[in-house]
């Protein structure tokens, strides 16, 4: 009768089914980590840097370090 209560362990496929829901699982998971990584850091990184890049005038960079005294070969402004 006790026999009758209890229900047979799965033997077949065990090892596939939960494969399966552990895959979909880390597919899943993964995407989300992707998404938030994209729209969390690297759009604002790219809009930060078009920002930065939108008024950078270089020639007016390398003037001022020149005058800050930061390159060894290249002296003040009329020397």
């Amino acid at each position: 009768m006790s026999q009758a209560l209890l229900s047979k362990p799965q033997m077949r496929g065990l090892l596939a089914k939960r494969l399966r829901f552990h895959i979909i699982g880390a597919f899943v998971f993964s995407l989300s980590v992707v998404a938030a990584y994209k729209f969390g850091v690297a759009e604002p990184r790219k809009r930060s840097y078009a920002n930065f890049y939108k008024n950078y005038d270089a020639v007016k960079e390398f003037e001022a370090m020149r005058d800050a005294g930061v390159f060894q070969g290249v002296g003040p402004k009329g020397q």
